[in-house]
């Protein structure tokens, strides 16, 4: 897609900040933050503990309203100084998949229900919300388990089966918190493999927030965050293309 001959970013962000209180209790989270990402792009957000990158991962989301700035999410502007859209659940249900640092897969429902059950919430019925599940868990290399109750599944198991979720929906933006921080060089390796792979076959764009040095290398550009504020004016790349 494209507008005015330049490619739409499906994440952009223009002179965006985030304060919470007021006075001497005013904390700035965010201050003139201003970013794109494109389709099949993978991006990082490093930065120390308490330097707005989840917060920047929250307002991208639709969870956090910024204090002032301009937000746009695949090619629709959805905030402008103050929401534009009234039903911004439904636009997190159909635009965005949410990837946590832990799996937060529902103990009492198996693989297969954990993922059915955001479809059925979306307004699937019981048998098409099943085999989307069933369809996400076997391009995520994880069909096998996909009767098993998350107390029997491996940690890079268990996170498949969370990213096989986050996918339910066909989202275009996928925004990661700490994604890999509980697992080891091999698995989180094949997460980054995941997440590379459906940002490449969907076009989606993946925001991580990561501490995480062994997966820098996997990541097209590195946004750093600092006392709210980017501290490059552009991202640096993280791996080397061919």
């Amino acid at each position: 897609m494209e507008e005015a001959g330049r490619k739409v970013p499906l994440v952009e962000l223009r002179h965006v900040s985030k304060h919470f209180g007021t006075g001497e209790a005013r904390v700035d989270a965010l201050r003139d933050v201003s970013l794109e990402v494109h389709p099949g792009q993978v991006v990082a957000l490093l930065g120390p503990s308490g330097s707005g990158k989840t917060t920047l991962l929250n307002v991208i989301g639709c969870i956090v309203e910024p204090s002032s700035g301009w937000v746009g999410l695949d090619g629709e502007v959805v905030y402008d100084g103050r929401w534009l859209r009234s039903d911004l659940r439904k636009l997190r249900l159909e635009a965005i998949g949410f990837i946590f640092q832990f799996h937060n897969l529902l103990p009492f429902l198996d693989s297969t229900e954990n993922v059915s059950v955001v479809l059925e919430l979306a307004g699937y019925d019981a048998a098409q919300a099943r085999r989307r599940a069933v369809e996400l868990l076997d391009y995520l290399e994880v069909g096998h388990r996909r009767n098993a109750m998350p107390a029997n599944l491996s940690g890079g198991e268990a996170q498949r089966v969370a990213i096989a979720r986050a996918l339910a929906n066909h989202p275009r933006i996928i925004l990661a918190d700490e994604p890999t921080a509980a697992l080891d060089s091999q698995r989180a390796g094949i997460v980054m493999d995941l997440l590379r792979k459906v940002a490449t076959e969907q076009q989606a764009a993946i925001l991580a927030v990561t501490h995480d040095e062994k997966i820098f290398d996997r990541f097209d550009f590195i946004f750093h965050l600092r006392d709210g504020r980017l501290e490059n004016d552009h991202a640096e790349t993280g791996r080397t293309r061919s």
